[in-house]
This record gives C-alpha cells, structure tokens and sequence, in this order.
C-alpha cells in the first residue's frame, strides 16, 4: 500500500517504514508524531482512490526522527562592465519523518 500525500506544498509518494525530508516543523521535537490528512491518492493492492482534491478519511501517522539542513547553494548574480556582483549562500532546513502506518478512510 502507497500513499500520495501533500505537505506543505510538496507532494511525496509515500509506503510504511519510509523516511520522507519534509520542509523545516519548528513545533514539533524528535520522537513527536505527525499525522497528515492530506492525501491525493491511496493505493492498495485491491482498489486506488483518487482524492477530489483529497482522499476523505484517510490519514498517514508519521514520526519525526530529526532536523537537519541540507547542503548549500549558491546564488550568485553579475552584470558585466558595471563592478556588481554579489554571492549569497543558502540552505534549506527540513525535518526527517518515518511513515509508521496508513489509514484508510
């Protein structure tokens, strides 16, 4: 059984025991769970249900194993002959969840 499930904007295809980087939850702590309703598709063996736009009912548990910041982009803009440029690091915090279950609706 998968799941798609939108989280703050990201759509990620999800199983149990899978671990998912989701963008940065300051409230919550390590070992916390998180339970997201937002499901845009449920797949099982048997029968897919489609959400219009979200599967009713139906639910992912997940825990939080961490926060971290992934590696650094660089962002750096020019304009020739003019002596401008300027050069910005960037990086991106995010939270780590386990998927414990799915719960159909």
């Amino acid at each position: 059984m998968y799941a798609i499930i939108d989280f703050k904007g990201q759509q990620h295809r999800v199983k149990k025991d899978d671990i998912v980087k989701v963008p940065f939850l300051g409230d919550k702590n390590e070992g916390d769970e998180v339970e997201i309703d937002t499901l845009l598709l449920l797949d099982d063996e048997k029968k897919t249900d489609i959400g219009k736009p979200h599967v009713k009912g139906a639910k992912v548990i997940g825990e939080v194993l961490g926060h971290g910041r992934e590696r650094k982009i660089i962002v750096f803009k020019k304009k020739r002959r003019k002596s401008y440029s300027r050069k910005r690091g960037h990086r991106q915090d995010y939270t780590e969840i386990k998927i414990k279950d799915i719960i159909k609706g």
